[in-house]
């Protein structure tokens, strides 16, 4: 299993993670929530039910870059992603 980036070509913070990731050779999934809805809809779940988006929520912030690790576990932290 590979590591799953949510993350936009349109977000600058999704940019410079993905090149730390490409840099550091660590495989992800990159997954484009604005390339399709489909995309979109699998993020927005995970988004909606997890406290660690309620700040992004409140805040009126995407949620993103964001990373689902091999064991489940879930950060908006790329260093931490890496660890």
């Amino acid at each position: 299993m590979t590591m799953k980036f949510y993350g936009s070509h349109l977000c600058p913070d999704c940019e410079a993670a993905q090149e730390v990731l490409d840099r550091e050779k660590i495989p992800y999934e990159y997954v484009d929530i604005t390339g399709s809805m489909a995309n979109l809809k699998e993020f927005l779940k995970l988004r909606d039910r997890l406290p660690l988006y309620q700040d992004a929520r409140v805040e009126g912030f995407v949620g993103i870059p964001s990373f689902v690790k091999d064991d489940g576990t879930i950060t908006r932290d790329v260093e931490e992603a890496m660890g």
